[in-house]
């Protein structure tokens, strides 16, 4: 039966159990008694809630504290190994998948690495290791990979979160549909092609989404940008992409900044446009520059190798005479990232800006004071004393991990009950926890 707002019994008990399970999950262990105000149901309502999360063995008791003169309360908390999720980065040097339990602990993990053909100077622009079936083939071994030493029961696996670069939109007829035109992706049916590929329940999602927003998310509900409201999440790897969190998009939207034009007729962007942030601030374009200056990335190698040549070239040990070419190559790098920056901090005026991925967390905080510098200098005055700028907190796992929320979040929106058999599409019940869940 509806009420007048369209609610059933079933929506009202169904919310009930994700807002338990919520706060107990990233606030647990907790009493009944605390539970109540955090919230906001009746006691009664948490007697029956808790009863048939213990019953589903989701919950369980973790010990007692001391009342203020009465009987000790019994503390509850998410029972770790009552679910599990599988995380995907499809990154731009490795494909890396993890397994992990209910409060995100790893339990297994493999990467494989994307073939290269190095920094060799008339080498051309380099697709091959994004071919579909590659990529799907890795991602299928992996699964079977971390599933094989792993005891889970049946029906205990979540879901596979997968992040990926691009844009993904969602069909009813082909689920998850990647638009990845700098890595030659074209309406890519990437989860019709992994439910066809994977030996996996029909009952275990797929879930995919914008590398940069995954990892946007994993930051905000587990690293450096928990307890903000509004932040901007950066991923600078072969390219950059970036996350954005507001008040009125508390799930986090991911935006294409990397192609955001910093140069009328510049230099051309590996999406084939001109002038676009991504050809002067990734990775791929900062070596190409680097060379083009007269450096010597080391031929052969693949970008990390090369980027941390030219790190150890720009900034040697102590009593050694820098690179000059490679110094000013990332004193530009760092101008452009910085007034890529100003950008976003006049668009949407966050509290945080947020950077990660591989080659933002190697550049690191040498690089860091002089993106400050840069973005505050092109930036209004206001916003850009209000924001501070920071490295990521959860390392280079940090795509995985917000990979691996989305079928956790999507459990936490069905109040923990186990997906039914897939539909064609993927359900969009995982916006609507994201959505929900506010950092504290």
């Amino acid at each position: 039966m509806a009420g007048r707002n369209g609610r059933t019994v079933r929506d009202l008990r169904r919310g009930n159990r994700t807002a338990v399970l919520q706060r107990l999950y990233f606030d647990g262990p907790m009493s009944r008694y605390e539970l109540g105000p955090a919230t906001g149901l009746s006691s009664g309502s948490i007697s029956n809630v808790v009863a048939e999360l213990v019953a589903d063995g989701l919950v369980e008791e973790a010990g007692s504290v001391d009342s203020d003169g009465g009987r000790p309360r019994t503390l509850l908390r998410v029972v770790p190994g009552s679910g599990h999720m599988i995380g995907v980065d499809v990154g731009e040097t490795r494909v890396r998948i993890e397994l992990f339990d209910l409060t995100l602990t790893e339990l297994a993990r493999t990467e494989r690495p994307l073939e290269r053909q190095g920094y060799e100077a008339d080498r051309p622009l380099r697709r091959q290791e994004y071919d579909v079936d590659v990529i799907v083939g890795h991602i299928r071994d992996g699964i079977a990979e971390v599933l094989a030493g792993a005891d889970i029961a049946p029906g205990q696996l979540l879901g596979v979160g997968i992040g990926v670069p691009g844009i993904v939109a969602r069909t009813p007829e082909r689920g998850a549909v990647v638009h990845g035109q700098t890595i030659g992706w074209d309406a890519v049916p990437l989860e019709s092609l992994l439910r066809s590929a994977c030996e996996l329940p029909d009952t275990v999602p797929y879930f995919a989404d914008n590398g940069a927003r995954t990892l946007g998310q994993a930051e905000m509900w587990f690293g450096a940008g928990r307890g903000a409201r509004n932040a901007v999440v950066v991923l600078f790897g072969s390219g950059v992409g970036a996350c954005l969190v507001t008040e009125e998009v508390e799930n986090g939207r991911s935006v294409e900044w990397g192609h955001l034009t910093v140069r009328v007729r510049g230099r051309r962007c590996r999406c084939g446009a001109l002038g676009c942030l991504e050809a002067y601030a990734g990775a791929e374009a900062l070596l190409d520059r680097w060379r083009e200056a007269g450096g010597r990335p080391p031929e052969g190698t693949d970008e990390e190798t090369a980027l941390t040549a030219m790190l150890a070239a720009a900034y040697p040990p102590e009593g050694t005479e820098p690179d000059p070419v490679a110094l000013a190559v990332l004193e530009e790098t760092a101008e452009y990232l910085g007034a890529g920056l100003s950008d976003l901090i006049n668009l949407f005026q966050p509290e945080r800006i947020l950077i990660g991925g591989w080659a933002g967390l190697q550049l690191g905080s040498r690089f860091l004071p002089a993106v400050r510098r840069y973005a505050s200098s092109y930036a209004l005055r206001y916003p850009a004393q209000r924001v501070t700028i920071d490295l990521g907190r959860l390392g280079p796992d940090a795509v995985t991990v917000g990979a691996a929320i989305l079928p956790l979040a999507d459990f936490f929106a069905r109040g923990g009950r186990r997906a039914e058999p897939a539909p064609t599409g993927p359900s969009p019940a995982w916006r609507t926890a994201l959505e929900e869940r506010t950092p504290h």
